[in-house]
């Protein structure tokens, strides 16, 4: 559904005259009133709401303006030959749609529109498209034509309905009804708009999993136009039909909403704080939902799909149509192994019941659920770049590729047993325990656990990986300093390259070959970037050992008080950055006021479009955004925008960092002020041979730290520029018709992208929309789903809830930065949108963090997340800020409310309620 919003407008004229009367009454249908109108003439949802109006359900007041009033207007403003015209010439349907939007209403007309709408009482309406064919049983035509929301005044009213008229000829309608002729007539539905506090959609059977007697709801804050175009968090309630008894529910953290922000003007906003972790609907108002479906599926003879909104309490429905596609069966998408289809069942028994899987630590970027393009893509990197990253470690055989990573509900897991197997060709992990233990989560009892692919082999085949591993691994120490100044220096110049092209302006031969060059860079980046991190994960590991096996209770943590180059860790020095910018902006006290009073998302312009704040652009953003611009949450899902994309959060860390005067120390002093004498003191005790090792392992684990962070951004900045070509593509085909909006980009599949741009194939065959229906259908399955283990062995349940104890004051995690610290809770689930909010001391509690949270950081009393390990981004920031840190809670952000007292040890991995 492509949702528009007007501003309210009058004629001069408008109500000083006493008006004509209507010439085309009988053309007019009333909803739930005896009319002559055919259900034909009425359009599919329109014939659906009289039908529930007639029978006395709570639908609000309406009028329909019929296909024979469409058909008049086209014929007395002189458009139906002039379409036929256009038609019989093959002139597009671009063509048409803008033909009727620029002409105006013959007067006759609009007089009968505005007669009924001044018989409603001229209230705020929605305006909505109603074709004949739309709402059937056959085919539905959701989302193909055009509704205009909280419209007011005659002027406005009448443009909204020539909208909405004009969108028979829509692309995406045009495409949807390819092959079945021309485009025939449109009805419009004028309703009264329902100011809702709560919205959202009702399955009358399990659109995914197709369980029997399920009654399937989903529920967000304010209107359902957010959860159609998931931009905001929804609750998942499913209800057995047959007692009304809810027996699956989901509560999610809201923290946006979409409401009327302003007379005619429909956006996004934030959910009230006490509304935020509280279930959208009570059990007694999800009973009374749930009656009103079963008597709608029980008159219609068919399962259904309802869309409804409440207001004060009281239920309204706005829409409801037959489903028209048959449910997947709920294990159809994977089984419970993330084994791919087909490699699945070529596996032994011992392989497909023992391997270990882990989303621990893999890059940082495959971090949470992923979309089906953001899955598609990792499958990508999987085919065609990750076997040639285990290469660049000095592993002379990578096996096969398809082994190496799995996938499961949405998630990407490392296939820990397959890749432990091969490194045993390197010395450092010879002994599979020293890479699988980091990569295990409490969930995984390693004493029980064998590898079900064994041990590389020995003999000849050891000899050569073993002179194999030593010869790269000199060459790596060779030339890791020089390589990651060329990575530097090379990601600069595609940075800057890309900004000056426009992809719009590229055929699609053109842009293949960009997305050629793009795929290439990210290959070399990744394979470039992997060796420092895996380095610095094994000196880490090194390190951890020794200080156990030298110092014993004396260097419990050492490891994790050990200082790093602060100066030289990008991630880190991105906060500094920040506050940097924000001293500047408030030298300038034009901009600083444009950054604090401005709509976010209309910051940047405002700025630019101002002198003083363009200067200030120049001189600070655009050298911030050059250094930092393409990161962003979850980097290796192509559907997030990157800082450069949309500097809200930027700006959100602006208005932080100025309000509360932090200075320069602030920021990065307390990382400083680590105890580094304690830590001398320690060392001092051992004898000199070790302690120069653990401190030539200090100095090579913070080498390979800073070398990470530095190539760390060519392989970010490689992702980003994939991902302005599949957007470009997305672009593309929302002008096509193929994609009802570039929301629906995540619904593609990357091997799809490529192959459209490849070759001649036409959009609507390459895209099918039973197939991005499909991805959607799955993903919205996913997303009901709790999140999944971090690490298990063999397959996992993935439909069986775990529930915290909700009244659990403590929770044991994984301490994973040393200090105890006491302070209140804030839940974040959104970074964007709740920057602003959180308060300098406060204890950060979210369900994971990457590169981006960082400048939240610097100013957080404590860390806690659901999940991570001692090296996930959580872990290693706050260890450089000196933040006490527990992860790997699994229930911190369900059991924790913000404002909760709170005590964090970073030392035990203890996080507990308290009285305070």
């Amino acid at each position: 559904m492509t949702t528009k919003t007007t501003t309210d407008s009058s004629p001069t004229a408008e109500a000083t005259e006493t008006p004509a009367p209507a010439p085309h009454t009988g053309l007019v249908a009333v909803l739930g009133r005896p009319h002559a109108a055919t259900p034909e003439e009425l359009g599919g949802k329109a014939a659906r709401l009289d039908e529930l109006t007639a029978a006395g359900l709570p639908v609000p007041p309406a009028f329909c303006l019929t296909t024979a009033l469409f058909d008049v207007f086209l014929r007395e403003s002189g458009l139906a030959a002039e379409i036929r015209a256009a038609e019989a010439r093959g002139a597009s349907a671009l063509t048409v749609r803008e033909s009727v939007l620029a002409r105006d209403i013959p007067e006759p007309v609009a007089r009968t529109i505005l007669a009924a709408y001044e018989d409603l009482g001229r209230p705020r309406v929605a305006v909505r498209s109603s074709a004949p064919r739309e709402d059937s049983a056959e085919r539905s035509f959701a989302g193909q034509h055009d509704t205009v929301l909280d419209v007011s005044g005659d002027a406005a009213l009448l443009d909204a309905v020539r909208v909405c008229w004009a969108s028979l000829w829509s692309d995406r309608a045009s495409a949807y009804r390819a092959g079945d002729g021309p485009a025939g007539s449109i009805a419009v539905v004028v309703q009264e708009m329902v100011p809702a506090d709560v919205s959202g959609v009702l399955f009358t059977v399990d659109p995914v999993g197709g369980r029997p007697n399920r009654l399937v709801v989903e529920a967000c804050c304010g209107l359902g136009e957010g959860l159609v175009s998931g931009r905001v968090s929804s609750d998942f309630f499913v209800v057995d039909d047959r007692t009304l008894d809810v027996v699956e529910e989901r509560v999610r953290y809201k923290v946006t909403k979409c409401a009327p922000l302003a007379p005619g003007r429909i956006g996004m906003t934030k959910v009230d704080a006490a509304d935020r972790d509280a279930p959208c609907l009570t059990r007694d108002q999800l009973a009374a939902l749930a009656r009103i479906a079963l008597e709608i599926r029980d008159a219609g003879g068919a399962e259904q799909d309802i869309e409804w909104a409440m207001h004060d309490g009281t239920l309204y429905l706005l829409q409801a149509r037959p489903i028209t596609t048959r449910p997947r069966p709920e294990t159809s998408d994977g089984a419970r192994s993330p084994y791919l289809p087909g490699l699945l069942e070529r596996q032994p028994d011992a392989v497909r019941h023992g391997t270990l899987w882990s989303r621990m630590d893999i890059g940082e970027i495959f971090v949470g659920l992923m979309s089906p393009l953001g899955l598609s893509f990792a499958r990508h990197y999987q085919d065609h770049v990750h076997g040639d990253c285990a290469a660049a470690l000095g592993v002379r055989d990578t096996g096969d590729v398809g082994l190496h990573m799995g996938f499961f509900q949405g998630h990407v897991y490392l296939n820990i047993s397959y890749t432990a197997y091969l490194l045993g060709q390197a010395l450092p992990t010879r002994d599979q325990r020293h890479f699988t233990r980091r990569f295990v989560s409490e969930e995984v009892d390693l004493a029980t656990y064998e590898n079900p692919f064994g041990t590389f082999p020995g003999g000849l085949e050891d000899l050569l990986s073993t002179t194999h591993w030593l010869r790269a691994t000199a060459g790596e120490m060779l030339v890791m300093k020089d390589r990651a100044r060329d990575m530097a220096e090379s990601r600069l110049y595609e940075f800057d390259r890309a900004r000056r092209l426009d992809l719009t302006r590229m055929g699609r031969r053109e842009l293949h070959a960009e997305l050629g060059r793009y795929l290439d860079y990210f290959h070399d980046a990744h394979v470039g970037y992997m060796p420092y991190y895996i380095n610095a994960f094994g000196f880490y590991g090194i390190l951890t050992e020794l200080c156990a096996k030298w110092l014993g209770a004396a260097g419990d943590n050492l490891q994790n008080r050990i200082k790093t180059d602060m100066s030289s860790l990008r991630t880190v020095a991105s906060a500094q950055e920040i506050w940097s910018v924000a001293q500047a902006a408030k030298a300038r006290p034009r901009v600083m006021e444009i950054i604090e009073a401005a709509p976010l998302e209309e910051v940047a312009d405002r700025l630019r479009a101002d002198p003083d704040g363009e200067a200030f652009w120049q001189s600070q953003m655009e050298p911030f955004l050059r250094a930092n611009g393409t990161r962003g949450r979850q980097e290796m899902e192509l559907t997030h925008q990157r800082w450069i994309d949309d500097p809200s959060y930027v700006f959100q860390m602006i208005r932080r960092y100025a309000a509360d005067g932090f200075t320069a120390d602030d920021i990065m002093g307390r990382s400083r002020a680590r105890q580094e004498g304690d830590v001398r003191a320690v060392l001092k005790k051992l004898p000199l041979p070790r302690r120069t090792t653990i401190e030539g392992v200090i100095s090579m684990y913070a080498l390979c730290s800073e070398l990470r962070e530095v190539t760390r951004m060519s392989m970010i900045t490689s992702i980003w520029l994939v991902r302005n070509v599949v957007y470009e593509v997305g672009r593309r085909l929302v002008e096509e018709g193929v994609l009802h909006s570039l929301d629906e980009v995540a619904f593609l599949d990357f091997a799809d992208v490529r192959r459209w741009l490849a070759g001649g194939l036409p959009a609507r065959e390459a895209f099918p929309r039973a197939a991005i229906e499909e991805r959607r259908r799955v993903h919205e399955y996913h997303n009901r789903l709790p999140e999944p283990p971090l690490t298990f062995v063999g397959e996992h349940d993935g439909t069986r809830a775990v529930r915290p104890v909700k009244d659990g004051a403590r929770l044991d995690g994984l301490g994973s930065s040393p200090g105890r610290i006491v302070g209140r809770a804030r839940i974040v689930e959104d970074l964007v949108w709740q920057a602003d909010e959180f308060q300098a001391g406060e204890i950060l509690v979210t369900r994971h963090t990457d590169a981006s949270w960082t400048p939240l950081f610097a100013i957080a009393g404590g860390v806690v997340t659901d999940i991570g390990s001692m090296l996930s981004h959580s872990s290693i920031v706050s260890r450089e800020f000196n933040v006490p840190s527990v992860v790997n809670t699994k229930y911190a952000t369900q059991v924790i409310n913000t404002g909760d007292m709170v005590m964090v040890d970073g030392d035990t991995g203890v996080v507990e309620v308290v009285e305070g």
